[in-house]
């Protein structure tokens, strides 16, 4: 039967107790743990001291005495020199590779015998060279070895070319530069830098800005990596910022210059920048050159939010802050020109000094596995070598001393040792590394080619850089993101509206999508389809939880709710099953323009109208078309949104904004009002406000803000806060029903909701699997589902009027009587707004409480929230404050502080206007990709450079946050942060379905400067499903990243991101992801792997991944298996040889054995194995979890498979010798002959358990792969039989297989038995396990019963490839697959387990 709410208290503890360490072997672990680090530290010394510092000449720079000076004198052309090195500054040339010309060699041979199976080769390969001692040849090992590990060497030195060649791309960029003008230059020819002597005379074109001319000098296009410390740069618009950059001239308003920094710190907002007031005369070149000032600033460091300088300028000497220098990695937006000095070039500017320069090749996690066999098996061969030696000596004894014909042809010890170690080092295959590089460049090229990954939008195919690390693809434990550009399209779009408590959703973007959609296409609309939107659109949205259980009619789920409104098109990503409002922001302008005069369409027209005025956007034309340049996405969103609702700022100055009205009402205006002041938005006040005049002389504030700022500053603020109260308190407590009723979910193996449960079915058609029928009626318990507990659902029969909760319905009793009592009302309206006709909407104690219900919806379904409150102020007033308020912006002294200060004064007693909700829109398909790899048991944690309200609202869309999450918050403004983060750790043990942890960077510094901090930080991660980190730096995502490396060495890391401050993080990452989309290739170029959307992820690790992983770990045990159960006749021959180390093989077939007859066997499985299908892989995503618990390849499975081919290899040599000694009397009883029929055994049975019994994706090529071998088998016996030297040698191949044991029966008999015998003893085996599988007694411990109603990822891998046989399931299994997406967290798919039974 399956698990139940009984098992909760023992999946919570299960799940608490997974990390749990024994405290002896904690305390081993960490004293092992200090003996490696205070060893690591001593060879590091050493290696600075010795290698660097004394050979390479690389000493640290010491820091200079009082900061870095660059003049700014235009006129002198020599380069500036660094004080630090005492020569000229570095150039601004960057490199993302991981190699020169000069270290590649050096890195590389270190790297590859670091491998330990190249190293044992190196160890056999030096002895076996020496004259004597090998019996196979003096150069078998040695050569092929160097061979292979030139191939490797080769194949790594062209992936980091192709990275040198996009660091050449962007280096090759151009920019301006204030130069000498020269009509010819002598310039040396490029390419060979060295032959200075080679030059020839070229025109250089010189750019003139505007009309400004002069003789000597002007601005010249040069490439990036020309760009020098000192150097006077010329930016124009949408220009990226060639090197980090002090700011001396900007042509914005008020001499601002705004900057887009998403690629530096992965924020949104544009931010500005200034220069000082002293550089004003520097727009002109004579400006420039007239200008003697000398910058002192700070040597380079990553630190992105500070920076210290001073300039001395006409004797003055001046501070530089942050707020005059502009760093590469950022854009000039909404500017025209800007010009700056240079002060830090290349690898020395802040975004590459964050960036993780020149990282380590990266190496698979199973290599580790891998290693550990390699030393087993040597231990084997040394076992074997010693075991063989000591026969010799016993043979010697026995029988050498008194067989006359040997009696002088003794061996000496060493020369038997060393011989019997080189001939069985081939138990371990000296080609493992080279073929397994050959598997991986076919999986790589499958992956490349994987037309389900590629974006036709952006013409964009999935692109794999570093083929070496595919199989940790399937064994990722922990995935960071990126927000911005990675989950995020970095489009705003304003998405819903309150007002007087009710709620407004505006969508004329999907609206004008879906009329374009149609007007496309030709429609033959058929009458079923004459009904509301839901089901039209039921093939994709045929799971919504909305519609699977409604509290009213549980008739079926096709059936649409009938007080759903059919216009709706948009659906929350985070929330699906939230019903949305039932009218538009169409049905607002229709109601304005019907009763323009009644109090509901004033209140709305006042919100459109701070909509129109609270911002600093200004209005631009392009393409005959108004658009907008804003300093926030979110700004852009709200003005847009006005002009859409016919409130067009058709122009904005400093002075005034003009405002063009047209609301469809026949009556366009146009308006001007006049800004008197404007009272900037900054992180510390999380609000903005402007001042302006009104055409009737009226002053009104204006403040837009966030929820927490606005509230203490209305008019009713107690009101307001004990509403707001009220409604927190309604809201946990909902959470708290929907946590608990998560609690009696069926749980998984790892604590996660599975995406199919097994459910006996009662009344349904037993004959196959049953997977959720959406055609059947579901019904569930009132608590089971968050649905249930959802406030806008759990309502009564007065309630139904209150358009906050998002239903339509018909209109209270006294509207209709007023309306029938007043001569003067208009005609009956729509019945659609028969609400606004309820009293209540004007009670400022109703309109609190559903306002701040919509916040906190539109909260959770992942919009970001914004309020806006005005009030109008007496002229007296103002003027009172004006004074106050000049002295502030005038002051030299704490400034800032004194705005703010000031405009805590006039921001106070305002009235409430409404709320808006901004959507982030994600990438298509993220929120149920993250909703997949949090079933696969893998971590999402999102890094990201926003603030704290923002990545909490994405969180929310993306579903990083179910509606059910803890969300914990460590702040270390908020007191003890040790308290803080043991409180969490009790809140999680106290029991916890999904918890997340919300940290910032600066609270992240503070950790990171306490060890005890840190480790206790540490010590909380293994029990957290998801972190979100924001305002991080990327040298603190990369820390981030290391940390959990470092701290959980057991689980393998994934980095995904878009843009130029996530390489830090995507380097340091085992496995490293990036987004080759809009943004650019800044990631995509450094990443492991390139895709285009985040959505394509979940194919990556979840399909591509699990098979790269199995056909990998299946390569090396077959590998393994082959070698060993191949040379253990040859073992097992010496007895009969007197141990001399006569090989039972011929040497020929022994030198192709690996290269023509076993090689295909593996390839093939290492490419095109697929244990399981990719809509099975999609549709579980639990089976994830085998590659990450390495099912596959592990020392008890290897160790089976080794007592297989022992026993296999065994079974072998005494059939032949049975056949052979005791059964019958061969034709010809050679060496040759008996040898060649354990080689012939050997190739059939390998070729035959791998091609057939352990590939279970058999394609054409696998088939055909098989038979060429073995047609290669018998073209080899004759080949053999007609070449082969007629030479005195104990193997007689000339003509043997023609005339002598080839026509001898009892050879042919061997064969065939011994085939068979093997093939049945596995299929026996096979059988048997598949029994116990099902019976649920194959794990350990074997009396622990298990069946099939069991975790999905507790089931066999058997169990799962039988089900895919019968079409049915299978089918079932793919439209689960494609229905997945639209299937909200709540919706699982059920599996009857008696027909689990009955299909298997």
């Amino acid at each position: 039967m399956p698990r139940t709410a009984i098992h909760v208290e023992f999946d919570l503890g299960k799940k608490q107790d997974i990390y749990t360490i024994p405290t002896v072997a904690r305390q081993t672990r960490k004293q092992l743990e200090r003996v490696g680090g205070t060893v690591q530290g001593c060879v590091a010394q050493l290696y600075k001291r010795y290698i660097l510092e004394i050979i390479l000449r690389q000493k640290p720079l010491k820091p200079s005495k009082d900061g870095r000076h660059v003049p700014l004198r235009v006129e002198n052309d020599d380069d500036l020199v660094d004080e630090r090195r005492g020569h000229s500054y570095i150039p601004n040339t960057i490199r993302t590779s991981r190699y020169t010309l000069i270290d590649f060699l050096p890195k590389q041979l270190i790297f590859q015998f670091t491998r330990l199976a190249n190293f044992y080769f190196l160890c056999v390969g030096i002895p076996q060279a020496i004259p004597g001692l090998s019996t196979t040849g003096s150069y078998t090992t040695i050569l092929p070895l160097l061979f292979f590990v030139l191939l490797t060497i080769a194949k790594e030195g062209y992936d980091d070319y192709k990275r040198h060649r996009l660091d050449n791309l962007e280096n090759a960029n151009t920019a301006r530069v204030l130069k000498r003008k020269r009509l010819h230059i002598n310039a040396p020819l490029p390419g060979r830098r060295w032959f200075t002597a080679r030059h020839k005379t070229v025109d250089t074109d010189i750019e003139f800005w505007g009309d400004e001319t002069d003789s000597e000098y002007g601005w010249k296009q040069v490439k990036w990596q020309d760009v020098k410390v000192g150097d006077v740069v010329k930016l124009a618009r949408d220009e990226a910022v060639p090197a980090d950059i002090v700011l001396l001239h900007a042509t914005g308003e008020n001499g601002l210059a705004y900057i887009d920094t998403m690629d530096l710190d992965g924020e949104t907002n544009l931010k500005t920048r200034e220069s000082l007031p002293h550089f004003k005369d520097c727009h002109t070149i004579a400006g420039l050159r007239n200008c003697q000032a000398e910058f002192v600033v700070e040597d380079p460091n990553p630190d992105l939010y500070r920076f210290d300088g001073r300039v001395t300028i006409h004797d003055r000497t001046l501070p530089l802050t942050s707020n005059e220098v502009i760093y590469r990695g950022s854009t000039l937006r909404n500017t025209t020109c800007a010009i700056g000095v240079v002060i830090n070039t290349g690898e020395e500017c802040k975004i590459r000094m964050n960036a993780n320069q020149h990282p380590h090749a990266k190496k698979p996690a199973l290599e580790t596995i891998a290693n550990k066999i390699v030393i087993t098996l040597a231990l084997y061969v040394i076992i074997l070598t010693v075991g063989c030696s000591m026969g010799y000596i016993i043979w010697r004894r026995s029988t050498e001393r008194i067989s006359w014909y040997v009696s002088t042809a003794t061996v000496e010890f060493k020369q038997i040792i060393i011989g019997y170690a080189i001939m069985f080092n081939n138990v371990i295959p000296l080609a493992l590394y080279v073929t397994l590089e050959i598997t991986r460049i076919g999986q790589m090229l499958l992956l490349n080619n994987d037309v389900e990954m590629y974006d036709e939008a952006t013409d964009t195919p999935a692109r794999c850089n570093t083929n070496t690390i595919l199989e940790n693809l399937g064994q990722v434990s922990y995935i960071f993101s990126d927000k911005t550009g990675t989950l995020t399209e970095n489009v705003m779009k304003f998405r819903k509206l309150s007002i007087a408590g009710t709620s407004w959703l505006h969508e004329p973007d999907i609206q004008s999508e879906n009329v374009t959609a149609m007007t496309g296409s030709s429609l033959n609309v058929d009458t079923s389809l004459a009904v509301p939107r839901k089901s039209r659109e039921v093939t994709s949205v045929i799971h919504e939880d909305i519609e699977l259980y409604p509290l009213s009619s549980p008739s079926s789920v096709f059936t649409p709710q009938p007080e759903r409104r059919s216009s709706s098109q948009w659906r929350s990503s985070g929330r699906p099953d939230l019903p949305q409002p039932e009218v538009t922001t169409v049905d607002l302008l229709e109601y304005i323009r019907i009763r323009p005069t009644s109090p509901f369409a004033r209140q709305a027209k006042d919100y459109i109208l701070c909509m129109a005025l609270c911002h600093t956007c200004l209005p631009e034309v392009q393409d005959g078309k108004v658009d907008f340049q804003a300093s926030s996405p979110d700004e852009l969103a709200l003005v847009r949104a006005a002009h859409e609702l016919g409130y067009l700022v058709a122009h904005r100055s400093s002075q005034a904004v003009t405002l063009r009205i047209d609301i469809g009402d026949g009556n366009p205006r146009t308006e001007v009002y006049q800004i008197l002041d404007v009272i900037e938005f900054s992180s510390k006040r999380k609000r903005m406000s402007i001042i302006v005049r009104y055409p009737d002389g009226r002053i009104c504030i204006i403040c837009k803000g966030a929820d927490s700022m606005i509230l203490p500053r209305l008019k009713l603020a107690h009101m307001a806060k004990q509403k707001a109260t009220e409604v927190r308190k309604s809201v946990e407590m909902e959470r708290e029903l929907l946590r608990r009723s998560e609690q009696l979910d069926v749980r998984n193996s790892f604590g996660g909701r599975p995406s199919l449960t097994l459910r006996r079915n009662i009344a349904g058609n037993r004959n196959s699997i049953t997977i959720a029928q959406p055609s059947a009626p579901v019904k569930a318990p009132i608590i089971v589902r968050s649905r249930s507990v959802e406030g806008s659902r759990i309502r009564g029969s007065d309630d139904k009027s209150r358009p906050a909760l998002g239903i339509r319905t018909t209109s209270l009793d006294v509207t209709k009587t007023l309306s029938r009592l007043s001569p003067s009302t208009p005609n009956p309206l729509h019945e659609k707004f028969n609400f606004l006709d309820d009293p209540t909407i004007y009670d400022e104690s109703t309109t609190f409480t559903r306002c701040f219900k919509h916040l906190d919806d539109f909260a959770t379904e992942g919009l970001r929230t914004l309020l806006f409150a005005r009030k109008f102020i007496p002229e007296s007033e103002y003027d009172a404050w004006k004074k106050i308020y000049n002295e502030a912006t005038t002051s030299l002294v704490n400034r800032q502080d004194m705005i703010e200060a000031a405009g805590e004064l006039i921001e106070q007693s305002f009235d409430l206007v409404g709320a808006t909700a901004i959507e982030d829109k994600l990438q298509v398909g993220v929120p149920e990709t993250i909703d997949k790899l949090r079933r696969a048991n893998i971590k999402i944690w999102m890094l990201t450079g926003d603030k704290r309200e923002t990545a909490i609202n994405i969180a929310h869309s993306a579903r990083i946050c179910r509606p059910g999450s803890d969300i914990f918050i460590l702040d270390s403004l908020k007191g003890s942060l040790e308290a803080q983060i043991n409180d969490i750790s009790e809140d999680i043990g106290a029991g916890c379905t999904h918890s997340v942890v919300v940290v910032d960077g600066q609270t992240l510094t503070v950790i990171e400067q306490s060890a005890l901090l840190t480790d206790l930080f540490y010590s909380l991660i293994p029990l957290i499903d998801s972190v979100i980190c924001c305002r991080a730096s990327p040298a603190q995502k990369s820390a981030i990243v290391k940390g959990i490396r470092q701290r959980v060495p057991s689980t393998l890391t994934l980095a995904i991101g878009d843009g130029a401050n996530d390489l830090a993080m995507i380097s340091a990452s085992h496995v490293g992801v990036g987004i080759s989309g809009k943004e650019g290739l800044q990631a995509a170029r450094v990443a492991d792997y390139a895709i285009a959307q985040f959505r394509f992820l979940q194919r990556l690790l979840l399909v591509h991944g699990r098979w790269n992983y199995v056909r990998t770990a299946k390569f090396i045990l077959t590998t393994f298996w082959k070698e060993m159960f191949f040379y253990i006749p040859t073992a097992m021959y010496q007895r009969y040889n007197g141990y001399t180390g006569t090989s039972l093989y011929e040497n020929w077939s022994l030198t192709v054995f690996n290269t023509m007859f076993t090689s295909l066997c593996v390839i093939c499985l290492g490419i095109w194995e697929q244990d399981l299908s990719a809509e099975t892989l999609l549709a579980v995503p639990e089976l994830y979890v085998y590659g990450q618990r390495n099912r596959e390849l592990n020392i008890p499975r290897f160790v089976r498979w080794m007592a297989a081919a022992a026993t296999e290899g065994v079974i072998v040599w005494l059939g032949v010798w049975a056949a052979y000694s005791v059964f019958g009397l061969p034709r010809d009883d050679a060496l040759f002959a008996l040898g060649d029929l354990v080689f012939t055994i050997g190739v059939i049975w390998i070729n035959w358990k791998i091609f057939i019994i352990e590939t279970h994706h058999k394609t054409a090529i696998v088939m055909g792969a098989f038979g060429i071998t073995m047609l290669g088998w018998w073209a080899w016996q004759g080949f053999l039989d007609g070449v082969y030297p007629t030479q005195q040698s104990p193997y007689a191949g000339r003509g043997s297989f023609s005339y002598t044991f080839g026509k001898d029966p009892l050879w042919w008999l061997t064969v065939i038995v011994v085939v068979i015998v093997l093939i049945s003893i596995e299929l026996v085996y096979k059988a048997v396990k598949r029994n116990l599988v099902i019976a649920g007694v194959w794990k350990w411990p074997p009396w622990k019963l298990r069946g099939v109603d069991d975790s999905l990822e507790e089931w066999g891998l058997e169990v799962w490839q039988e089900l895919e046989q019968d079409p049915v399931i299978r089918e079932r299994l793919r439209r689960a697959d494609m229905e997945k997406g639209e299937v909200d967290d709540e919706v699982e798919d059920n599996i009857d387990p008696e027909d689990v039974v009955k299909v298997l």
